[in-house]
């Protein structure tokens, strides 16, 4: 009786230690006013293939994200833990694509709208009413030419939707036969429907978020050669002034995974994945710590009342707790 309590204990004390992974490593003080020491990296979910574009939907009270390759999007929450909330999704076969990816970043509009990056279907599109799950195209094109795939999006408080548009989606990437721009670019759209491409000249422009002023605009690059994060100013004509807020290529050289998804913080820092896992970096561009990972985290996502930080890391769903 005594050793099968044992062994009992020692299983529960097992399984509760294989729900953490990783470590914070805290290069400068400044970190603590965000995460606690105490916190710890929360495996939450785990089978997936490429897990990505988390975002927080009030409606559901619950984290929605993306499993690329497998053409689904996932829920989560404290109540009811991992289910699928749809699928297929991101890739129907109606428009040309070899890779058939499925949906990748996620963001809310508004009204509580999930507004989807159609991966496979190379669009974005909404969906308005979270039971049906229907979905209606928000843009497909520019120049009456099929975007690549969209990758990651963000509104403004304005109402204009701002995105990424690499060729990750499309089997053979730039030299795809199926692509019809020429640039990867990153686009503005308004509420009166009109596009505008604001950046031409990144090579693998990727996640996008916006300041918490509306004044600056950031956008990771996940090139192996040229790893940062830019940062632009708004303007009512588009863009000006642009800037390299973070240089990565160091980090590179010794860590796994590439500047991804990012999100800025209510005191204005950027929590953006990159070499090691989430990198934390002040609005000045200093690098106060790293939630590292251990694996390759693609994107990351606050809920509405930032009490936590939930990854998308490869194969696991992961959270933290924040202050």
């Amino acid at each position: 009786m005594v050793i099968n309590l044992i062994i009992l204990f020692l299983s529960f004390f097992q399984i509760n230690q294989e729900k953490n992974l990783g470590s914070i490593e805290r290069i400068s003080s400044d970190i603590n006013k965000l995460i606690d020491l105490d916190s710890k990296i929360e495996i939450l979910a785990e089978g997936f293939d490429w897990s990505e574009g988390p975002v927080w939907s009030k409606k559901l009270n619950s984290i929605l994200f993306s499993d690329v390759p497998n053409n689904v999007i996932y829920k989560w929450n404290e109540k009811e833990g991992l289910s699928v909330f749809s699928k297929p999704i991101g890739y129907s076969g109606k428009i040309p694509n070899l890779k058939k990816a499925g949906t990748n970043g996620l963001t809310i509009d508004s009204e509580g709208n999930l507004i989807i990056c159609m991966h496979g279907d190379r669009m974005i599109a909404k969906m308005e009413n979270l039971n049906t799950k229907k979905l209606s195209s928000i843009i497909s094109s520019y120049n009456n030419k099929l975007l690549n795939s969209p990758n990651d999006l963000v509104y403004d408080l304005y109402g204009n939707l701002f995105f990424t548009d690499p060729p990750y989606g499309l089997l053979e990437g730039d030299n795809d036969k199926l692509k019809e721009i020429p640039f990867n670019g990153v686009y503005k759209l308004s509420p009166n429907g009109e596009i505008d491409v604001l950046i031409k000249n990144l090579t693998r422009p990727n996640g996008i978020s916006i300041s918490n002023d509306q004044k600056i605009l950031y956008v990771a690059n996940s090139d192996n050669n040229n790893p940062i994060i830019m940062k632009y100013e708004l303007s009512k004509n588009g863009i000006k002034n642009p800037e390299v807020f973070f240089d990565g290529k160091e980090l590179a050289k010794n860590d796994i995974g590439l500047f991804d998804g990012l999100k800025v913080h209510p005191t204005g820092t950027v929590f953006a994945t990159g070499p090691g896992g989430v990198l934390i970096i002040k609005e000045n561009g200093d690098h106060i710590g790293t939630i590292r990972t251990e694996v390759r985290t693609a994107n990351c996502a606050f809920d509405d009342n930032f009490e936590y930080l939930y990854m998308t890391s490869d194969m696991f769903l992961t959270r933290i707790k924040i202050l």
